[in-house]
């Protein structure tokens, strides 16, 4: 755990910028950031304190800061922290983040039993613990610092979407004997990023198994939705001029379809939302 975990805080200091930049790529990516900013909207409360647990350079403490919230950004990566802070220094938001703490989703010791109105581990922090027991010891902080009954969004990267991907974008893995069965069997990528890091791709009937004794699921939402299998499609029709009002109605139908539980089981990412029991 402790080799994989500064694997990740080396890969996410040097990625910082990379990471940053992913929402906002294009039409695709962009996706995953207003799908999880829709809910955060109907779910959030309409001000507090709010925890962004691996929550990166901070995209999400930046929106939510600019939404009149207080809100604490906690990170693994110290390259991304400092890239944050420069980005929230940028949009002069620093009365509004009260803390940038550089620490692990598995250990929130540094803060006291119910005190966030929300917590946030969104993005796939999660996915990048690979002991089981350090899992349900991150949703086991969580729920201890969020307040009764407040929100607790998590999204992590998902396996089913992962597969639909795999043949077309990772044959050389697919390959891979024992590499490719622990994929589709446990969920488990040691060569993530090209080798460089490690990720654990779940199902819906996982996390809610994982978050259970903790949380009340309100929601579960597929991210990416079925575009996940038309990443450059999307990105190509949202710009196109033959077919003008493509992109919208995909889009329509996106947010109309994207609770469906099976369509949030094959999404890239997928968001549960829970409250504290």
């Amino acid at each position: 755990m402790k080799n994989k975990e500064a694997l990740m805080k080396k890969v996410y200091s040097e990625y910082a910028p990379n990471e940053w930049k992913r929402l906002k790529r294009d039409a695709f990516h962009r996706l995953e950031w207003d799908t999880t900013m829709i809910f955060l909207k109907r779910y959030l409360p309409k001000k507090g304190l709010v925890l962004d647990a691996g929550g990166g350079p901070g995209r999400y403490t930046i929106e939510l800061a600019k939404k009149g919230y207080d809100v604490i950004l906690l990170d693994l990566a110290p390259g991304n922290l400092e890239l944050a802070k420069r980005k929230i220094k940028k949009e002069r938001i620093e009365r509004r983040v009260k803390e940038i703490v550089e620490g692990s989703i598995t250990n929130l010791s540094m803060f006291k039993d119910n005190s966030f109105d929300a917590v946030l581990c969104i993005g796939g922090p999660l996915s990048h613990i690979s002991i089981e027991k350090e899992r349900k010891k991150v949703i086991n902080e969580l729920a201890r610092v969020a307040k009764k009954n407040a929100p607790i969004f998590i999204s992590v990267m998902g396996k089913y979407g992962v597969m639909l991907n795999a043949l077309k974008r990772w044959p050389g893995e697919v390959e891979m004997d024992k590499h490719f069965k622990e994929l589709w069997k446990y969920g488990e990528d040691n060569l993530w990023l090209g080798g460089k890091g490690y990720c654990h791709f779940f199902t819906i009937e996982e996390l809610e198994k994982l978050v259970k004794d903790e949380l009340k699921i309100i929601e579960t939402v597929g991210l990416e939705g079925l575009a996940s299998v038309n990443q450059e499609e999307l990105s190509k029709i949202s710009k196109s001029k033959k077919f003008p009002k493509a992109y919208k109605n995909w889009l329509d139908s996106h947010y109309h379809l994207c609770t469906q539980r099976t369509i949030a089981n094959l999404s890239n990412h997928f968001l549960i939302i829970g409250r504290k029991k």
